[in-house]
């Protein structure tokens, strides 16, 4: 079954982020089933799903309150349009995401996954200056290395350029300050004698170019397809502060660290911070179903709204808005928080994954190591002391996605950032196997 599978799969089918080229020698693996935080195949092989499903799966695979809050719904209705009409699930996620987002976030807009609830908030900003008047602020700020997602309006933000160079001139105008990144500091400085420079740099810009940006966009904390760099709290804090001095909107992409990732429900609890949008998606369902949500504040729905001026309307829209289906999977994983205790289980995931990099930092091909809840990144490098990286073509990265897959372990590191993206119902008896099975990989990694 598993073989013709695959045969079937590469015939019509154009996988994600591969070059498909690779697949005749490690062709995709043919998936039947999944618990926990474990994968099978047809053969009956587990593989642990370490990456979380590309960062969306929380509560593991296969969870029995999730899959009860999608029966009872598909029962009742699968979709209806969202314009004119509403639904029970739609109102009962809304209530529960108010709920525990920072408390000025008041309003949902649903879209469908994190990319487009990235370019609802930037639709959401520029069109907010202009219903007020202030019809100048047509561009964006943000991070050198940041990732928002893959539509064109969100290419233009990033700074990805593996993912993004061939289309840049697809591109609109941001400006892009340099990226919080400790250990390959922009501005030469070493952790033990920061005072977050960096952040002068972003306010140099405001200040000459504030009456033209509509908002900030930033990755609170864990900048994940940068390669998991994870910054300090005091910097997000200066980036709010910095957007309240000079009147640009804040928006914070909790795409990725949204919904426990890093020991919070949301990233930006770690410095207090209050956003005018908040984005989010990924584990927004518990990687069930395909759903983005953009919150945000009275202040900015209350300038769409309008008896007369039918052009401060906000229109904008997807066919799966609010799916139903979605919205119960969505309301269930967030009840799932509380029966659970999720968060705290986090914090027991946190202290074993730092003893675990603290076991292999003295690796000759290992430069850093950062952790941040149930996240941690090891940056492999050629040379300890130059910090080289290994190059693209090197494919240390593939090398190691097949050595993982020895060790049933779904290991996908983004270039030479071998990283650990764990649900947060990741046991103790499974995270020490996987660091084991880990820790073996690394340590079998040779210096060329």
């Amino acid at each position: 079954m598993g073989n013709d599978l695959v045969k079937r799969d590469l015939k019509h089918n154009w996988h994600p982020y591969t070059q498909m080229k690779d697949c005749e020698d490690l062709p995709p693996i043919p998936i039947a089933k999944a618990k926990g935080i474990k994968l099978y195949d047809y053969d009956g092989n587990f593989y642990y799903d370490t990456i979380s499903s590309w960062w969306c799966n929380i509560h593991g695979h296969n969870h029995p309150k999730i899959n009860e809050a999608i029966k009872e719904q598909v029962d009742s209705m699968g979709h209806v349009l969202f314009a004119g009409f509403t639904h029970k699930p739609a109102v009962e996620l809304s209530e529960k995401l108010a709920g525990i987002t920072p408390k000025d976030l008041t309003k949902v807009f649903y879209s469908d996954d994190g990319s487009t609830a990235v370019e609802t908030a930037l639709k959401m900003s520029i069109q907010y200056w202009q219903n007020i008047g202030e019809t100048g602020r047509e561009c964006f700020l943000s991070l050198d290395r940041g990732y928002h997602g893959d539509t064109v309006g969100t290419m233009s933000l990033g700074g990805a350029d593996l993912f993004s160079k061939r289309f840049e001139k697809l591109f609109f105008r941001s400006y892009k300050a340099p990226t919080p990144y400790c250990y390959r500091c922009p501005l030469g400085r070493e952790k033990d004698n920061c005072s977050l420079e960096c952040l002068g740099a972003m306010e140099d810009i405001l200040k000459d170019n504030a009456g033209k940006i509509s908002a900030i966009i930033i990755e609170p904390l864990l900048m994940g397809a940068a390669g998991m760099i994870i910054y300090p709290a005091e910097y997000l804090e200066g980036v709010y502060k910095l957007s309240r001095k000079y009147n640009v909107h804040l928006i914070a992409d909790e795409v990725a660290a949204g919904f426990g990732r890093t020991g919070k429900m949301f990233a930006c609890e770690h410095a207090g911070v209050q956003p005018d949008f908040m984005c989010l998606s990924k584990g927004l369902t518990a990687g069930y179903m395909a759903m983005g949500a953009t919150l945000t504040t009275d202040e900015v729905y209350n300038a769409f709204y309008d008896d007369h001026d039918k052009l401060k309307t906000f229109y904008h829209g997807h066919t799966f808005t609010a799916n139903p289906l979605a919205c119960a999977a969505a309301s269930a994983s967030v009840d799932v928080f509380r029966k659970e205790d999720s968060l705290e289980n986090v914090k027991k995931i946190n202290k074993k994954l730092r003893s675990f990099l603290d076991g292999i930092e003295d690796h000759p091909l290992v430069g850093d190591t950062r952790c941040i809840g149930a996240v941690a990144a090891i940056e492999l490098v050629k040379d300890k002391k130059s910090k080289e990286p290994f190059g693209l073509n090197e494919r240390i990265g593939l090398e190691i996605y097949r050595m993982g897959l020895e060790e049933n372990l779904i290991l996908r590191p983004l270039g030479n950032i071998v990283y650990l993206f764990l649900p947060l119902s990741t046991r103790s008896d499974e995270l020490e196997d996987i660091i084991r099975r880990t820790t073996g990989i690394i340590k079998s990694l040779k210096a060329a």
